[in-house]
């Protein structure tokens, strides 16, 4: 009974999270929203923040199975690579809490969401090394640091969904993506790490 009400109370939360942001959602409000006191909600969690990282997890942890489930339909390290990226902005336009951790100044002041963040960079990372190395094994894309590659790539990505925002004067992600934008980013990558046939091969075979 107690972990059904805990379930409950995250994912109410969550809608109201999702809704107003965590700086203008309140404890009152989600106890309203469930129908029992503010004192009884306060059993369960301590404070809206704690709420929120609960969500957060959670949400953190449904985007991480989403890109697993993409990739395991993808062959090449080529197609793995593409779809990583374009799951990465799809699924951060449907998980607004989580995005806000990356967005919002508000929460730059709280601590409390910085280990969920540096899990799934480190997911990241750990995924996009395993696709660059699956790449060099294979002999299409050339790189001295997979490692690196795929830290730097990371960057790029968040920089690349920043400047959009900025730019846009936007806060929500859903609306000011451009996807043909992305294209280009991710042709950009591949320009620099993929292996690329030239037509020196052609000619050696035509003058034999």
């Amino acid at each position: 009974m107690y972990n059904e009400k805990r379930e409950k109370i995250i994912e109410i939360a969550r809608n109201i999270f999702s809704r107003f942001g965590i700086k203008k959602s309140t404890m009152e409000e989600i106890a309203k929203r469930i129908r029992i006191g503010k004192s009884t909600l306060y059993h369960y969690f301590r404070s809206k923040e704690e709420i929120f990282l609960e969500v957060v997890k959670r949400e953190s942890e449904l985007m991480k199975q989403k890109i697993k489930e993409i990739l395991d339909k993808s062959s090449t390290p080529q197609e793995k690579f593409r779809n990583y990226s374009k799951a990465r902005i799809q699924y951060l336009r449907e998980l607004k809490n989580y995005y806000s951790t990356l967005t919002d100044e508000y929460l730059e002041v709280f601590p409390f969401t910085k280990e969920v963040r540096e899990d799934f960079t480190n997911f990241e990372i750990s995924t996009l090394e395993e696709i660059f190395k699956e790449g060099i094994k294979k002999g299409v894309f050339r790189m001295k640091d997979p490692t690196l590659t795929a830290k730097m790539v990371i960057i790029a990505f968040k920089g690349f969904e920043y400047e959009i925002l900025m730019r846009e004067g936007q806060s929500n992600l859903v609306d000011t993506i451009d996807l043909q934008e992305l294209d280009l980013l991710i042709e950009v990558f591949f320009k620099g790490i993929e292996i690329r046939k030239t037509k020196k091969t052609e000619n050696d075979k035509s003058e034999q």
